[in-house]
């Protein structure tokens, strides 16, 4: 038997990449990557989405929930923070949800780094749900 999902109805193709979310989208990720290498905690903390079910896997640690997430922040070096983004895709799913990935490299870091965020519109805007951070050696 052929298991069917009641969630099956595809997007159409105009709400996949709609200009105007992918450019609101772009704009928040944006915001992060300053924030990240300014290492400005308040912003950072602000763009994750402040609930338990928040996560982020980092390349040595793995982080459930919008208070673990901060308490790493807040006790993390702010040195060595700055990174070369090489490639970027940001896409949209409809008008609440995108994802965005970036591949870049740094100082010091042996590899090319990656790193994937989802991300959804809430009332009070954009906010990451799941990040995941890695090295490709």
């Amino acid at each position: 038997m052929i298991s069917t999902n009641m969630y099956s109805e595809t997007l159409a193709p105009d709400v996949i990449d709609a200009p105007a979310v992918v450019a609101e989208v772009t704009a928040a990720f944006e915001r992060y990557q300053t924030a990240l290498v300014a290492n400005d905690i308040a912003v950072l903390d602000s763009l994750f989405w402040n609930d338990p079910r928040a996560l982020r896997y980092g390349m040595g640690e793995a982080l459930y929930g919008h208070a673990a997430i901060a308490a790493f922040r807040a006790a993390r070096p702010p040195q060595g923070l700055a990174r070369t983004v090489l490639r970027s895709v940001v896409t949209s799913y409809g008008r609440d949800f995108a994802t965005t990935h970036i591949e870049f490299e740094r100082t010091g870091l042996p590899g090319r780094g990656r790193q994937s965020q989802t991300w959804v519109r809430f009332a009070q805007g954009w906010r990451i749900v799941a990040a995941h951070v890695s090295v490709q050696q």
